[in-house]
Parts: structure tokens; C-alpha cells; sequence
């Protein structure tokens, strides 16, 4: 998917809203635990209700393996089932992979090419050549961690290089832009930095932007509008918990359809207010 592409979907559907698929066999309505692939039959509920109101959706990949092959299985039939019956939605693979230039070719290769994903999250720690083979696949997109939602993110991220007294989160971004452009690369930004987004959006202007922590983490739609919006809109701002687990009861997707909504009408809102619909 191009950037225009997803552009013209956000404006289409007035949201820039990423539905997070981090499903937990112990938090999704206890009837569905009965289904042959329960995780499976609780994302096609999910996606099939929200659908019209998302423009990506992101499995964390983590909440797959756990469960071993069938895990897989259910993330495989997930991607598949994205692809076959909403084409035009964004798909992200958060499995924030990363390693030696060989081995990193054959994570690209796992979601690009087996799964189809349009992209995967990446983490940048080992350089260049460990961020580099994502690069190489037309259309597909690489999420480069650099300023996380959670609280460890100080541990490191923020810590002040004394050679040129930026952070490393910064560095990172700086660094990074030579390695890809603003047609195959995405950053994390966690939402609950949105104070910090000005000082990104100075930085990589053009990009677009994968934003956590929306939601259950705390952060605000606004500041995060605010500060990181530009003029292809820019960001995917992502709610996970805060919509898929609404509700436990059987009409679990109908209230996730709800929320959805409602966070597409705060976005519409904001999209309207700064001309970008």
C-alpha cells in the first residue's frame, strides 16, 4: 500500500484509527472458548464491526506465538480473512523484530511474503543492516520503534548522547531517514509523549506515524492530533484494550463497534477542523 493509498482511505473514512487485535484467550468472552480457533472467531467479529470505521489494524504477534502453531494458525486465518474481505484496511504486524542483516531477511520474508502483511514493526538497535532487507520489498512499510508508550521507555530512549546532546530517540530518527524515505517508513511514537511529537515532527515532517496508548494507556487523541498531525494527516493512532474489550458478554463486538465509532467521530472532528477531509 502506498502512502497516497492510505491517505485517500483515511479521507474516505474520516479516522485515522488503528484497532489493535492483541487477543487474550483469558479476556475474550468465555462462549467463544467453545469455537474450534476461538482467537480467529473473536478477530473476524472484531474486524467485521469496526471495519468501517478503521483504516489498519495490528496484531501484536506476541498474543500468537504464546499459543505455538495454532497460534500462528489463528494469525495466519486473521491475515488472510484482512486481505480477502477489506483489501483497502492497512495491516501491521507488531512483532518488532530486528537482528543481522540475514536474519532480518527472513522476518521480511515471514510477513511480506508469507502473510502478506503491508508492514512490521521494527526495532533499531542493531543498525542499519538489521533494518535494511524490510526496505527492500515495493509497497510494504517499515515501523521503526523510536519513542515508546511505555514507562521503561526513559531507561534508554531519552538518555542524552553527550557528543551532540540530543537524545537517542532523536539520533535514532535522524540517523534512520537515511535508510528509508517517507514512502516505506513509519515511527512509533507512544502517545503518552505527545509533548515530545513537535520536536519528531521537526525532525521527519512527511512521515507517518504509528501512535500506542491512546485509550487504556492514558493518552490524549487530542495532543497527539495536535502536535503530530500534517498535511497527509500522518498518523495511525492505535487503541487496542480500550475497544476490542468493551465488553465480555456476547454482544462483545457490537460494543467494540461503538467505541470505534465514537473515536472515528473525535477524529472526523479533528480531520474537519484542520482541512484534511
Amino acid at each position: 500500500m502506498t502512502r497516497e493509498e492510505l491517505y485517500c482511505n483515511i479521507k474516505k473514512k474520516k479516522s485515522f484509527l488503528c484497532v489493535g487485535l492483541d487477543t487474550d484467550l483469558n479476556k475474550i468472552p468465555k462462549h467463544l472458548l467453545k469455537c474450534e480457533d476461538p482467537i480467529f472467531e473473536f478477530n473476524k467479529a472484531i474486524i467485521n464491526a469496526t471495519a468501517k470505521y478503521t483504516v489498519a489494524y495490528k496484531p501484536n504477534i506476541a498474543f500468537y506465538e504464546a499459543h505455538g502453531i495454532e497460534g500462528w494458525r489463528s494469525l495466519n486465518r486473521t491475515i488472510s480473512y484482512l486481505n480477502q474481505n477489506y483489501p483497502d484496511i492497512f495491516t501491521i504486524a507488531d512483532a518488532k523484530r530486528g537482528d543481522i542483516g540475514n536474519t532480518s531477511s527472513m522476518y521480511a520474508k515471514a510477513f511480506f511474503e508469507n502473510m502478506n502483511f503491508d508492514s512490521v514493526t521494527v526495532a533499531p538497535y542493531m543498525g542499519e543492516d538489521s533494518v535494511s532487507p524490510f526496505c527492500e520489498y515495493d509497497g510494504k512499510w517499515v515501523i521503526l520503534l523510536a519513542l515508546t508508550s511505555n514507562n521503561g521507555a526513559f531507561d534508554f530512549q531519552t538518555l542524552i548522547d553527550s557528543t551532540n546532546n540530543k537524545p537517542l530517540y532523536k539520533n535514532v530518527i535522524e540517523t534512520s531517514k537515511k535508510w528509508g524515505n517517507e514512502e516505506n517508513m513509519m515511527y512509533v511514537v507512544g502517545a503518552t509523549k505527545a509533548d515530545m511529537l513537535k520536536e519528531i515532527r521537526a525532525i521527519i515532517p512527511n512521515n507517518f506515524l504509528l501512535v500506542p496508548g491512546v485509550g487504556a494507556q492514558g493518552g490524549s487523541l487530542e495532543e497527539v492530533s495536535q502536535n503530530g498531525l500534517n498535511n497527509k494527516c500522518g498518523l495511525l493512532v492505535n487503541s487496542s484494550r480500550g475497544i476490542i474489550y468493551k465488553s465480555s458478554d456476547k454482544n462483545f463486538a457490537e460494543k467494540a463497534a461503538e467505541e470505534a465509532k465514537k473515536v472515528q467521530k473525535q477524529m472526523e472532528i479533528i480531520l474537519s477542523a484542520n482541512n484534511l477531509v
